[in-house]
Protein backbone atom coordinates (compact mmCIF):
# COMPACT_ATOMS: atom_id res chain seq x y z
CA UNK A 1 0.00 0.00 0.00
CA UNK A 2 3.07 2.45 0.91
CA UNK A 3 4.38 1.90 -2.47
CA UNK A 4 1.40 2.76 -4.60
CA UNK A 5 0.91 5.85 -2.46
CA UNK A 6 4.33 6.73 -3.10
CA UNK A 7 3.83 5.58 -6.92
CA UNK A 8 0.43 8.11 -6.94
CA UNK A 9 2.53 10.82 -5.39
CA UNK A 10 5.78 10.71 -7.78
CA UNK A 11 3.10 10.83 -10.74
CA UNK A 12 1.07 13.93 -9.23
CA UNK A 13 4.40 15.58 -8.54
CA UNK A 14 5.63 14.82 -12.11
CA UNK A 15 2.71 16.36 -13.50
CA UNK A 16 1.86 19.40 -11.16
CA UNK A 17 5.78 20.21 -11.67
CA UNK A 18 5.43 20.08 -15.84
CA UNK A 19 2.15 21.75 -16.01
CA UNK A 20 3.69 24.61 -13.39
CA UNK A 21 6.64 24.82 -15.81
CA UNK A 22 4.76 24.93 -19.06
CA UNK A 23 5.41 27.75 -21.18
CA UNK A 24 2.38 30.29 -22.44
CA UNK A 25 1.92 28.38 -25.29
CA UNK A 26 1.57 25.29 -24.06
CA UNK A 27 -1.01 26.13 -21.29
CA UNK A 28 -3.32 27.94 -24.30
CA UNK A 29 -3.00 24.43 -25.81
CA UNK A 30 -4.22 22.77 -22.56
CA UNK A 31 -7.09 25.45 -22.64
CA UNK A 32 -8.25 25.24 -26.38
CA UNK A 33 -7.69 20.95 -25.30
CA UNK A 34 -10.11 21.18 -21.94
CA UNK A 35 -12.59 23.46 -24.26
CA UNK A 36 -12.64 21.00 -27.05
CA UNK A 37 -13.35 17.97 -24.29
CA UNK A 38 -15.94 20.24 -22.34
CA UNK A 39 -17.72 20.76 -25.25
CA UNK A 40 -17.66 17.33 -27.04
CA UNK A 41 -18.78 15.17 -23.76
CA UNK A 42 -21.09 17.90 -22.36
CA UNK A 43 -22.50 19.79 -24.82
CA UNK A 44 -22.67 17.59 -27.79
CA UNK A 45 -24.57 14.72 -25.64
CA UNK A 46 -27.15 16.99 -24.29
CA UNK A 47 -28.26 17.75 -27.89
CA UNK A 48 -27.61 14.87 -29.78
CA UNK A 49 -26.93 11.39 -27.22
CA UNK A 50 -30.73 12.08 -25.75
CA UNK A 51 -31.81 8.87 -23.82
CA UNK A 52 -33.67 7.02 -26.34
CA UNK A 53 -34.59 4.14 -24.40
CA UNK A 54 -35.53 6.38 -21.17
CA UNK A 55 -37.96 8.10 -22.66
CA UNK A 56 -39.54 5.56 -24.69
CA UNK A 57 -40.20 2.37 -22.52
CA UNK A 58 -41.07 2.85 -18.64
CA UNK A 59 -38.93 0.15 -17.07
CA UNK A 60 -35.83 -1.86 -17.92
CA UNK A 61 -37.62 -5.44 -18.98
CA UNK A 62 -39.38 -3.10 -21.95
CA UNK A 63 -36.04 -1.35 -22.72
CA UNK A 64 -33.84 -4.94 -22.86
CA UNK A 65 -36.61 -6.52 -25.00
CA UNK A 66 -36.53 -3.32 -27.09
CA UNK A 67 -32.37 -3.89 -27.77
CA UNK A 68 -32.40 -7.55 -28.17
CA UNK A 69 -34.94 -7.09 -30.72
CA UNK A 70 -32.66 -4.57 -32.58
CA UNK A 71 -29.60 -6.61 -31.82
CA UNK A 72 -31.13 -9.99 -33.68
CA UNK A 73 -33.70 -8.18 -36.21
CA UNK A 74 -30.56 -6.12 -37.40
CA UNK A 75 -28.51 -9.33 -37.59
CA UNK A 76 -31.09 -10.99 -39.34
CA UNK A 77 -31.53 -8.36 -41.71
CA UNK A 78 -27.60 -8.71 -42.29
CA UNK A 79 -27.47 -12.34 -42.81
CA UNK A 80 -30.62 -11.82 -45.30
CA UNK A 81 -28.44 -9.31 -47.48
CA UNK A 82 -24.94 -11.81 -47.96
Amino acid sequence: MKQTSSLLKRLFHFYYDGFRNMSGWGRKVWVIIIIKLFIMFAVLRIFFFQDFLYKNWPNDKERSEHVLDQLTNSSDKHDRQH
